[in-house]
């Protein structure tokens, strides 16, 4: 069996994942699931088609396997230090380019972004780890 080498451009794989999963579920902009199916849901029931519950499935699959991945590769401390290191990067970043923070877009961006970068780590993490220490996680022993 060849050796699986892990690459920036496979974890740009799974941030775009991510991205297309968070930014799906909703945006600033209106164009996403939450303004296309539950917004208009929530105002009448007669709203309903099966194309938009299919949709939904397939939004639920994606963050079920994204958060189950992390979760199980992170653990829930992992997963906290993650996101309370991302969120003191965007705070350092906001506070040294002094940003403005009024905008309730920019910052519903900020926070997609850093969902993102957690749950793409989170997905990456047990190869990160591998290549950082050598360490092998039980999933992926090999056998010759």
């Amino acid at each position: 069996m060849a050796a699986y080498s892990f690459s920036f451009g496979n974890f740009l794989l799974r941030f775009a994942f991510a991205l297309v999963v968070v930014f799906a579920t909703y945006n600033p902009e209106g164009y996403s699931y939450f303004d296309w199916a539950i917004k208009p849901l929530l105002e009448d029931i007669s709203d309903f088609s099966v194309l938009k519950a299919l949709i939904g499935i397939l939004l639920l699959v994606g963050w079920i396997v994204l958060v189950r991945a992390t979760y199980l590769a992170l653990g829930f401390f992992g997963t906290l230090l993650a996101i309370i290191f991302f969120g003191l990067l965007v705070w350092l970043i906001i506070d040294q380019l002094d940003l403005s923070t009024d905008s309730l877009r920019v910052i519903s961006y900020v926070v997609g972004f850093v969902i993102a970068a957690v749950l793409s780590i989170g997905v990456s993490w047990s190869h990160l780890r591998r290549k950082l220490t050598g360490q092998v996680d039980t999933d992926d022993v090999e056998t010759t």
